[in-house]
Order: structure tokens, then C-alpha cells, then sequence
């Protein structure tokens, strides 16, 4: 029997901002996350500000999060992941386990929202010292010191003088199999080195970078005014190695617009990490049987312009589960996959209600349509 239930896998934005708009729709939402809490990436992995905007990134969360939690059309289950399912659009039946517990959910459609996971930059490759020297740091372990409003060298405490971004790493890389671009770590990168300036602004703040990618309004929010007000320095250049010198880090490579070797010395490097689909993504994809591009993020139909449809009927996507994705992209897409999904929903429990039309009557059957004459 159809079900007006729509299930949400995932309560980061995309997931809370499915479910509200579930709600907002006048259905009910069941959303489901594996942690004990909402807020998804940006609570986990302690975002400050978000790109852009610059808002506090726990503010933005815990206002999406009160949203659906006061909402009497969302059902929140946390601690909870999806394990098997069955049935079809209209009809899903999920079964959810929590704490040893399984349950069996009825969801007319579901809506894939399971995020993405930073790349680990000592997974392939250890030219860059990631976990060798504790003053090589990642884009998260940055943005974890920038909301503490603390930012010193993780060696011995000390506010450093000179800290540098190493952009791509992870990302536009065919050695190790991602050749996309992960779109936001451009613009992460000039706003952390601004939030840098902003807390010591004696210091000396550098990107290299292959080239600058800013989508929409980031260059003008973003990247100007780190140049132009920050003094945040931009250099094009390749970096192949790090390595420690004294009580800093050297860092050697080559300036591609004066085609020269560089080395360069640092109290702090920061790389600039892609994103690679979750294990959640991959899990879900797999017991959905959901189809996956050769990075293993959950694609759309070929050839469609539809971006939140998946190779199964009644099951959505939204946000990075489907690749890299901006905020703006995530927010966008999971109001698409709830007005996409209700929708659906819609229509089948419109056909379950309907009468049959009587031409549809099998044949040589005794309907003679004799409620139709008589009135």
C-alpha cells in the first residue's frame, strides 16, 4: 500500500533542509542520522564560518537543526542507520537499526543526503609530511582552531609569523583516481586566510596554488578582499615537498609564472583537502542499489538534466552525496529532491485512490457502465 512517508538518510543540510521541505509540503518526513546529533559536517568536523556569507557555522546549524525538530511533520531518529529494504516508489519498505534494534519504516519515496568525507592526505602519498610533522595541518584542523579563535602552531603553542595554504590536494589528482575539482576548497582557503589575518594580523599569510577556481559571488566576496584588504598572497606554483628545518617547515617547489624552484620556510601549512564520496554514501548506494560514478558518487541519469533523480525509482539525492558540492548546490538540490519526492508520492497515492476508468475494465468483463446512464 503507497505510503505518504518520505524518508531523509542523513541529517546534515541537505538532509535538514530535505526534511523541512518535506514538512513544508504538507508530508511527513522521517529523517534518520547515524550520530547522536544534527548539523552533519559542519558540526562534526567543527566548521567556523561558513563559505560564504561568513556566518557562525554552529548558528546556521542549530537554527536548521530547531527547524525540523519543532516541525510536528518530521519524525528525527538518531543513532540510526538504514540496513535493508525492499518494495518499490510508493511503497518502500526500510528497515532502520538502532542500538541493536531494527525496525521496519514504510516511505513512499527516500531522499539520499549522507555527505562526503574530507580526503586523507597520508592515504597515498606522504610528500607532504601530514603525519610526520604536527604543523602540517588540513583545511578541518584549521577551521577547528579558527572557531576556538586560537590559532598557534600545534608543536609548541606559539602564534606562527608565516602559514601557507597548498591548494588541490586530493583533488585534480589523476595519480590517485580523483580528477575532479572539489569546487570549495578555493574559497575555504582565502576565507580561512582571512579569518587568519583577522585573529594575528602580523601574520604573513600565502596560497599556492595550480589556478584560482571561485564559483558565483566568491570572487568578489572572497578572493578580492583577501588580496586587497587582507594582503593575503597568491602564488601560482607547484609544491612537491615538505620537510622540517630547525623549528619550521620548508617547503620546496616551483613558482610556474616566474618558472623558478622555490623554497620557501613556514611555521604552518595547511592543505587544502577534496572531498571523496562517505562511507555512508557508498553504503547506502550499495544497499539501494543505487548506480555510482567511478569515484563513487552517487550519479544521476545519464543524459539528464534532472540532478536529483537516481538509477531507482522513488529514491532522491541532495548535496555531496552526488559530488562536490557548495552549500548553495546542497540547499538547491535538497528542495528539488523534496518537491520531486512529495510529488511522487502524490501521484501514486492519487492512483490508489482513483476508480478505475470503466474503457480500462478487463475484458469480458460485466461492467456495462450502467452507473454512468442511470445517473
Amino acid at each position: 500500500m503507497p505510503s505518504e512517508s518520505i524518508l531523509i538518510i542523513g541529517g546534515g543540510p541537505a538532509g535538514l533542509e530535505a526534511a523541512r521541505g518535506v514538512a513544508d509540503l504538507g508530508y511527513q518526513a522521517i529523517l534518520v542520522e547515524k550520530r547522536d546529533r544534527l548539523g552533519g559536517t559542519p558540526d562534526s568536523a567543527n566548521y567556523a564560518a561558513l563559505t560564504h556569507g561568513m556566518r557562525d557555522a554552529s548558528e546556521v546549524m542549530g537554527e536548521m537543526a530547531a527547524a525540523v525538530r519543532g516541525n510536528p511533520l518530521v519524525e528525527v531518529r538518531l543513532n540510526t542507520t538504514v540496513t535493508a529494504y525492499s518494495g518499490a516508489a510508493g511503497d518502500f519498505r526500510v528497515t532502520l537499526e538502532s542500538d541493536g534494534t531494527q525496525k521496519v519504516v514504510e516511505a513512499g519515496a527516500i531522499i539520499v543526503a549522507t555527505g562526503f568525507d574530507h580526503f586523507d592526505p597520508g592515504r597515498a602519498t606522504q610528500q607532504y609530511g601530514y603525519y610526520e610533522y604536527d604543523d602540517v595541518l588540513t583545511l578541518t584542523d584549521a577551521e577547528a582552531m579558527l572557531k576556538e579563535k586560537k590559532f598557534v602552531k600545534p608543536s609548541d603553542g606559539k602564534v606562527p609569523e608565516r602559514v601557507c595554504f597548498i591548494q588541490c590536494v586530493g583533488s585534480r589528482d589523476r595519480q590517485i583516481g580523483n580528477e575532479y575539482c572539489s569546487k570549495v576548497c578555493c574559497g575555504i582557503a582565502s576565507k580561512q586566510a582571512i579569518e587568519i589575518r583577522q585573529l594575528l594580523p602580523q601574520c604573513r599569510v600565502f596560497i599556492f596554488y595550480i589556478d584560482m577556481r571561485m564559483y558565483g559571488y566568491w570572487e568578489n566576496e572572497i578572493y578580492w578582499p583577501a588580496q586587497e584588504k587582507y594582503k593575503v598572497q597568491y602564488i601560482k606554483g607547484v609544491i612537491s615537498e615538505i620537510v622540517k628545518k630547525g623549528d619550521r617547515l620548508m617547503i620546496r617547489g616551483e613558482d610556474t609564472t616566474m618558472n623558478r624552484p622555490m623554497e620557501v620556510a613556514m611555521d604552518i601549512v595547511i592543505l587544502s583537502v577534496g572531498m571523496e564520496p562517505s562511507k555512508g554514501t557508498k553504503e547506502i548506494a550499495r544497499i539501494l542499489g543505487l548506480a555510482q560514478n567511478k569515484y563513487g558518487f552517487i550519479e544521476p541519469p545519464q543524459g539528464s538534466l534532472d540532478t536529483v533523480s537516481t538509477s531507482v525509482e522513488g529514491v532522491f539525492v541532495a548535496g555531496a552525496a552526488a559530488g562536490p558540492k557548495d552549500l548553495d548546490d546542497t540547499m538547491g538540490m535538497a528542495g528539488a529532491a523534496a518537491m520531486k519526492a512529495a510529488g511522487l508520492v502524490r501521484r501514486k497515492m492519487s492512483l490508489r485512490s482513483s476508480p478505475p476508468h470503466p474503457a480500462l475494465s478487463p475484458a469480458g468483463g460485466e461492467d456495462k457502465g450502467e452507473g454512468v446512464l442511470d445517473g
